[in-house]
């Protein structure tokens, strides 16, 4: 089974943007291969992952409404995912700077609309992920059993600070509430070391690889070492494959994940195992 457990949903975002974001991430993704067609409707994406050899992706939505003025609208996301929820497996998005609102918006997207965790990238919001406004979304990841996907790499704002991302935050976190299952997300670059000694402190942290080539990683000087070294040992089951798609290809990220330096049996689990058991598939 191979699960992508970072997609990017293709729909279309609600709100009015309040003004553009300065940020790099035009630039530093420039050369992204778009699909020539675009993927709108829920059987063509599902005909895609067919194609690609994907059985299940994980698709997670934002909402910065207060900073940004935009949000996708959870509903919105269910309605995508309906078409297939075994496959399509949704994450939630939720301001924190929206208080309770945010929380009560939370709970019915799981209870209700059967989506599947929650994701929050809080540079957006230019706060860190371990201030106190973001506690009660975790206390109700912990009631609900779900997994929150967290930002945890290098962000390209203009307008945010980098620190905001720090895996620090995620172990301040992880020690405050170590119920919480979490997903630090793009894998921690350029505080790979850092982000390894967080997950292996928490045995509820995990790491995605969104939008990193897995062709890097495995070169030297690179600064993912230490991911893959330890991937391959005491963090094998806490590594999930993740393209975020479409800034990444799906079959060529898979084929250079196969060709890392790891044990034939970590492979399967990076590519599919470890997000089963964390899904609870």
């Amino acid at each position: 089974m191979i699960i992508d457990f970072r997609v990017g949903a293709p729909l279309q975002g609600s709100g009015q943007p309040r003004r553009r974001p300065a940020t790099l991430y035009g630039e530093v993704y420039r050369n992204v291969e778009r699909p020539q067609t675009p993927v709108r409707a829920p059987q063509e994406f599902l005909a895609m992952l067919d194609r690609e050899g994907i059985d299940r992706v994980v698709l997670p939505v934002e909402d910065n409404e207060t900073i940004l003025g935009t949000y996708t609208a959870n509903e919105t996301l269910a309605e995508f995912c309906a078409a297939d929820p075994e496959r399509l497996i949704g994450f939630a998005g939720a301001d924190p700077l929206k208080g309770y609102e945010a929380v009560r918006s939370f709970e019915h997207a799981i209870r209700e609309l059967g989506l599947r965790g929650l994701n929050i990238g809080p540079f957006w919001q230019h706060i860190s992920p371990s201030d106190r406004r973001f506690y009660p979304l975790y206390g109700k990841c912990i009631e609900l059993d779900v997994p929150v996907i967290l930002h945890a790499s290098v962000n390209f704002s203009l307008e945010s600070q980098m620190d905001h991302s720090h895996p620090r935050h995620i172990d301040q976190i992880a020690t405050d509430l170590p119920e919480l299952k979490i997903v630090a997300t793009h894998g921690g670059w350029p505080w790979v070391t850092e982000m390894v000694a967080t997950a292996w402190r928490h045995p509820n942290v995990y790491i995605d690889t969104a939008a990193q080539r897995p062709l890097y990683l495995g070169l030297p000087h690179t600064g993912w070492g230490p991911l893959v070294h330890f991937g391959n040992s005491v963090l094998q089951d806490r590594i999930l494959f993740a393209t975020r798609w479409p800034l990444l290809p799906f079959r060529r990220t898979i084929e250079e994940i196969r060709a890392l330096p790891l044990k034939p049996e970590v492979v399967e689990k990076w590519l599919g195992g470890n997000a089963a058991r964390l899904l609870k598939l």
